[in-house]
């Protein structure tokens, strides 16, 4: 699914600004331009403001003190409030924006890509991490960019400074900020590998915390007075989390120590204080005035210095990670490819399984072996088996979700793998066994479409067996995540819903997995007459537990172990007398 190359930090850093740009341009040019307009006079006030104030202190000449004051605190003021000021007018705006193009970029990929992604675990545990650190990420590197060019101007700009004064200070200053970069990078790696390790475990603990809150699970954690367990379960995963942190606390702030204290106490309390101290004092090759603005600049270049290269090549080799991670998920492609052919979605023709095989991804055996069926325009088709016997892989197969590990599958003559992949799966219309509803309208939850065709809508839930009351309609707001007001539904409600899906899509083939689960008696006896009728000149293919519901099936497929061990119409298998009339006898006592 992707190469998983390894980019270096440098290449990670421009594909993750260009990538801004594309998105918000004017933000990656004016935050860099705010940031230097906000530090750098300020900085240089420090160096020369100071040094031309104590000067004319030293020399009794304070005519021009007022005025250099004035204008210093004026240039400290204009330069805060112009960052403030930019930053609600448009930096704050710009933030938003980049956020949602940027996960607008993370969702449209995560649609586009095989459902066998999120059977590999490494893919998904990245594309986890991508998201929930994605806001962090855009808010960290779009200001570190600009941080970085500001301190790339602010060295150049203060070094010319120092080096009117002494060119033996800027040595000293780069000389002990330079040996700590090994040590910036190390830092930086044990960084990424306890956000990769904690990250793991969070997700564990949060799994646990949603339990609490999510009502799928309300009723039983009630009923069975669960919360003991799955606190303790949740306390144990947090301890790990706790644990991991632990883990590297001691090595990363014992580096943090070397690079940031050994730097600071050695190199410029100790060495460059000496040098200047003795140049003032001793060899009076400068003023007082130099004294302070050569250790202020230094100081200065140090910090910049420091940021583009210890503190840089730590913060940029940790975020590369992140960004590799991001890059490798953007980059990713879809292992299934569109065929030449567009698929019509017209009258309903043959369909072919071939010596069908099938094996998950990562999985040890086969969950369809040398499957071979036809299903004939018209026919209604069921699929019966004990669980995992292989039904429902076979109907995703079917909608090309996945593609077969061998053999084919044959629409009209023509493999499926022929077709446009959205071409071929908008001739089915699928109800699937673990279906969901959305925060959206009715109209929305039934067309699966923003283009809803309401007078469809309605009948199509009536088709369903839905008899509810909807007080706007089709415009009827579900679930409450965008409306306080809207309509939660019962179970069977859900279910009808769903299959009412199937009523509205105008297609040749259905499929329904376990379309009756939800429905009491009555409403699966409705149901069976409704699609009888509301069906006629569609192939049907349907998975059930409920044999009562295979009875009228024109063909009825018995799996087992990822195998047909039986195949015919209700009256051929129960005289066969084997699994399938045992299963049904069964039942029916």
């Amino acid at each position: 699914m992707d190469s998983r190359k390894n980019h270096s930090i440098i290449s990670n850093v421009f594909y993750i600004v260009r990538l801004f740009f594309s998105i918000t341009p004017g933000l990656m040019v004016v935050n860099p331009l705010i940031s230097i307009a906000s530090s750098l006079p300020t900085r240089l006030v420090a160096v020369i403001g100071l040094r031309y104030i104590i000067d004319k202190v030293r020399t009794g000449d304070t005519d021009g003190i007022p005025f250099a004051i004035a204008v210093i605190a004026g240039i400290v003021i204009l330069s805060e409030s112009l960052r403030s000021v930019v930053f609600e007018l448009y930096t704050h705006k710009q933030r938003e924006k980049l956020s949602l193009g940027l996960n607008a970029k993370l969702y449209d990929k995560a649609a586009s890509l095989d459902l066998s992604s999120y059977d590999d675990p490494e893919f998904y545990s990245d594309f986890i991490l991508t998201l929930e650190t994605s806001g962090a990420n855009i808010e960290w590197i779009s200001e570190q960019v600009a941080q970085y060019l500001m301190e790339i101007i602010s060295f150049f700009t203060i070094s010319a400074v120092v080096l009117t004064i002494d060119w033996k200070c800027l040595v000293i200053t780069l000389f002990f900020v330079l040996i700590f970069i090994p040590v910036g990078r190390k830092h930086g790696n044990l960084l990424m590998k306890r956000r990769v390790a904690v990250t793991e475990k969070h997700r564990k603990a949060d799994y646990f915390a949603r339990l609490f809150y999510l009502p799928d699970y309300a009723a039983e954690i009630r009923m069975n007075g669960l919360s003991p367990l799955l606190n303790r379960r949740f306390g144990d995963a947090a301890d790990d989390v706790i644990k991991t942190q632990k883990s590297y606390v001691i090595k990363i702030a014992l580096l943090d120590f070397i690079q940031s204290g050994g730097m600071l106490i050695i190199g410029f309390m100790l060495c460059l204080c000496a040098y200047l101290g003795y140049s003032a004092l001793v060899a009076k090759t400068m003023s007082v005035g130099d004294f302070v603005a050569s250790f202020n600049g230094a100081t200065m270049i140090g910090m910049s210095v420091m940021q583009l290269t210890v503190q840089g090549v730590r913060n940029f080799t940790e975020r590369s990670q992140m960004i590799e991670k991001f890059r490798v998920f953007l980059a990713a492609e879809p292992e299934m490819k569109d065929g030449a052919h567009t698929a019509v979605s017209g009258k309903p023709e043959r369909i072919e399984f071939k010596g069908v095989s099938f094996t998950y991804p990562g999985g040890e055996k086969p969950a369809l072996e040398d499957i071979n069926m036809t299903m004939e325009p018209g026919q209604r088709i069921a699929l019966v088996g004990y669980n995992g016997a292989g039904k429902t892989t076979l109907t995703n197969l079917l909608l090309r979700l996945y593609d077969p590990t061998d053999g084919q599958i044959l629409i009209g003559g023509r493999d499926i793998r022929e077709e446009t992949i959205l071409s071929h799966r908008d001739r089915f219309a699928a109800v699937f066994q673990d279906f969901r509803l959305f925060g959206a309208t009715m109209g929305e939850n039934v067309a699966m479409n923003a283009s809803v065709n309401k007078v469809r809508v309605m009948e199509s839930l009536q088709n369903a067996g839905f008899t509810k009351e909807l007080p706007d309609g089709a415009d009827t707001p579900l679930l409450r995540e965008f409306s306080d007001d809207g309509m939660m539904l019962s179970g069977g409600e859900e279910q009808k819903t769903a299959i009412a899906r199937a009523f509205y899509k105008q297609c040749p083939y259905i499929i329904l997995d376990e379309p009756s689960a939800n429905l009491d008696p009555v409403s699966e006896y409705e149901l069976n007459l409704t699609m009888a009728r509301a069906m006629v000149g569609r192939t049907v293919v349907f998975i059930s537990h409920r044999l009562s519901t295979t009875r009228h099936a024109d063909k009825i497929y018995m799996l087992e172990n990822g195998r047909i061990i039986e195949e015919g119409t209700h009256d051929e298998l129960m005289a066969l007398n084997g699994k399938y009339a045992y299963m049904f006898n069964l039942q029916a006592e």
